[in-house]
């Protein structure tokens, strides 16, 4: 098959060329805005699953919606010890920018809200306050925003951008990926703050985005975020939603595969979508003709393994240090079963490295600080990438 036809898109956040599998959340998102931007009270989104399932995929998709109805959006991706103030304000200018106003003026006081925001975390730092701007032209709106309280400090900053979007019956949004990684202090503020614009009326959402455990991060926060927010786990694609990921990105390019080849791709991703894509691309850069058959996945089959052991597996497990590495090794020995994610007792995982479970906390916590591994639940443990497990198994 020809390679510069192929169709397949294996990219970290990059959409494919059919985003099969998620019509219920994107449908659901466009009722979202239109009763928001009306006044009717509604809450804001969180996407939960592994690494590999589409969330920031998604996440892009429901902000092109938002866009498409004319509303001011912004995105940021959080970082582990990093406040929110400066790339909140970030994300909050680029939405205004898009929603425009007729009144300059009131733009110009917004603007100049998130540039008192965003300047009173370096206020304690000249030297990096001469160095980071927020690329805002107006001057800061001293005595709004700037507080130093985070949580005093986002309520009034979204008030004001919500009070603008509200003037012209629209709405701001704001999508946070790696939701999982927004400080304590920070997460909180902004489960307050969202509480508080639920209660107000204004037309300002949050969307966020991140591993399984972000529930119980935001319920650790706020015991009421279990009742703020509207999580959709985000999970593998059904047979169905798998087949027509592939096949239709196929048929645009007058190509298609018979149905064995077809049962036999499933076998071999578990309908994670970038298992998907990943396959997709080997299989039809070495399948000689159309339809592709199930001989043309086997034969491709180790290519793929090849590309995801180096650009999926691999990467991740190169950020860890030895004695880390040593920990994942024992999860995935420890785990016998067909779960995914290899979810294991810590205690089991002592228990193969000869060791005191209190002995191993720091591999633990660095790996669950990495985004490496997640705690569903009390003393058990999971890797947040499908089959993880099996890829260190093989790596003898």
């Amino acid at each position: 098959m020809d390679p510069i036809r192929n169709p397949y898109a294996p990219g970290a956040g990059q959409r494919p060329p059919e985003l099969a599998g998620r019509d219920e959340q994107l449908t659901a998102f466009d009722v979202v805005l239109e009763r928001v931007a009306r006044g009717r009270p509604e809450r804001s989104l969180v996407l939960t699953g592994l690494r590999g399932v589409g969330k920031t995929v998604l996440l892009n998709a429901l902000r092109s919606a938002a866009v498409r109805k004319g509303w001011g959006t912004g995105k940021l991706e959080a970082r582990p010890d990093q406040s929110l103030r400066r790339p909140l304000s970030g994300a909050l200018h680029q939405a205004v920018r898009e929603l425009g106003h007729p009144n300059p003026d009131e733009v110009d006081h917004v603007l100049g809200v998130i540039r008192s925001f965003a300047e009173r975390e370096a206020g304690a730092d000249a030297k990096l306050k001469d160095r980071w701007s927020p690329g805002i032209a107006v001057p800061a709106v001293r005595g709004r925003a700037d507080s130093g309280d985070i949580e005093i400090d986002l309520v009034e900053l979204l008030s004001d951008v919500g009070g603008l979007a509200a003037d012209k019956g629209l709405g701001v949004a704001v999508f946070i990926d790696e939701m999982q990684d927004v400080g304590a202090a920070d997460v909180s503020a902004l489960c307050a703050a969202c509480h508080e614009l639920s209660q107000s009326g204004l037309p300002v959402i949050v969307v966020g985005a991140g591993l399984p455990h972000l529930p119980a991060v935001l319920s650790a926060s706020k015991s009421y975020s279990e009742r703020l927010f509207s999580y959709q786990r985000i999970d593998r694609l059904s047979r169905e939603a798998a087949d027509r990921a592939l096949a239709a990105p196929a048929a645009e390019e007058d190509a298609e595969y018979d149905d064995a080849a077809l049962a036999a791709l499933y076998d071999a991703t578990g309908g994670y979508p970038y298992f998907i894509q990943a396959y997709g691309k080997a299989v039809w850069d070495l399948a000689p003709r159309s339809p592709i058959s199930a001989d043309d996945v086997a034969v491709a089959a180790p290519e793929a393994e090849r590309e995801l052991a180096v650009g999926f597996f691999g990467s991740r497990y190169d950020r860890a240090t030895p004695g880390e590495r040593d920990y994942l090794r024992a999860m995935a020995d420890a785990h016998s079963g067909a779960d995914p994610v290899g979810a294991v007792a810590t205690a089991d995982v002592a228990s193969v490295l000869g060791k005191k479970p209190q002995s191993l906390s720091p591999a633990r916590d660095s790996l669950l600080k990495k985004g490496l591994i997640y705690s569903g639940e009390r003393g058990r443990i999971a890797f947040t990438v499908p089959h993880f497990g099996r890829y260190l198994r093989t790596q003898g």
